[in-house]
């Protein structure tokens, strides 16, 4: 029996994501001669990286990479950047395509006004987010180094242990825009249970970040197989492929269609093809073509 391939309605690149890229093909397509740096990489995707350096999308790491010229294009990601990236370039006169996503700008401004809310009052702001992610680098430059990154409810422990997070004076809570709406929720009773200073949160998530969970789970569920696209260095793919994992036993997460392995499926399995909010359409189209075709 043939495999049934469904690719999930609800995967594919984010709004935020659309945007940036969008912004990317449209320059390149105007300027073919010229040259537009992306201030790290445009999409968490090894595969749509490729694409776009085909394009002339060239990366960089840093504003005073020597390889841009004065004068020269620099694109910023819809993951944001700190103010002092924007200083930088203005210092060395670069150009500048912001394409920090919507939803991350306002987050930006929201850390900014708490962050001096609370040192007013002597409290903190605690950002939910993965240490040294692009968006949480961003946000820790808007809150003007007043703001504590915490990963999971074991580092949230061990700082309130520590003393690094004070109990007894006023919280705001934050979270990165791509993380686990769950974990965050959970993070937020754990603090409210700490302390005895008022605790503010703030819901932060990504509402189509959010929506893809919830949809992700029944997806999940209703197949066989999952197969999920993500890239390595995602880390909304990770949060979302270990979803998929923790609801389907028989999920496995790869790159691209040359990591699939036959010995995954069974004659008749219905399988379904999802991806991160990094993922491209063409990638889940070509992994599903590819399974599809599969001999077993």
């Amino acid at each position: 029996m043939a495999l049934k391939v469904e690719i999930d309605s609800g995967a594919g690149f984010c709004g935020g994501v659309i945007r940036a890229i969008g912004t990317a093909e449209r320059f390149l397509a105007a300027h073919p001669s010229g040259k537009l740096y992306s201030l790290g990489a445009i999409v968490h995707n090894e595969q749509e990286l490729s694409r776009l350096e085909r394009l002339g999308l060239h990366r960089t790491d840093s504003v005073d990479n020597p390889e841009i010229e004065e004068g020269g294009m620099l694109l910023i990601r819809a993951h944001g950047e700190p103010p002092a990236t924007y200083v930088a370039a203005a210092r060395r006169a670069l150009g500048v395509i912001d394409c920090t996503c919507p939803v991350v700008l306002k987050l930006q401004k929201d850390i900014r006004e708490a962050s001096v809310r609370v040192s007013s009052a002597g409290g903190q702001v605690i950002i939910f987010g993965k240490i040294g992610h692009a968006e949480v680098l961003g946000l820790l430059g808007h809150a003007g180094g007043n703001a504590l990154v915490v990963e999971n409810l074991g580092m949230l422990r061990s700082m309130l242990e520590e003393g690094r997070i004070r109990r007894d004076v006023p919280i705001e809570v934050f979270s990165q825009t791509t993380k686990d709406p769950e974990q965050y929720s959970q993070i937020c009773k754990e603090l409210r249970g700490s302390v005895s200073g008022n605790v503010t949160v703030h819901r932060t998530i990504c509402r189509q970040v959010a929506s893809r969970h919830r949809g992700l789970e029944d997806f999940a569920r209703a197949h066989d197989v999952i197969v999920f696209v993500t890239g390595k260095e995602s880390s909304n793919g990770k949060v979302l492929s270990e979803l998929c994992a923790r609801c389907n036993g028989r999920c496995h997460t790869v790159g691209s269609w040359a990591e699939i392995d036959p010995q995954w499926f069974r004659p008749g399995d219905s399988v379904g093809v999802s991806g991160a909010t990094s993922t491209p359409q063409w990638l889940l189209e070509e992994v599903a073509e590819h399974i599809q075709n599969l001999a077993l």
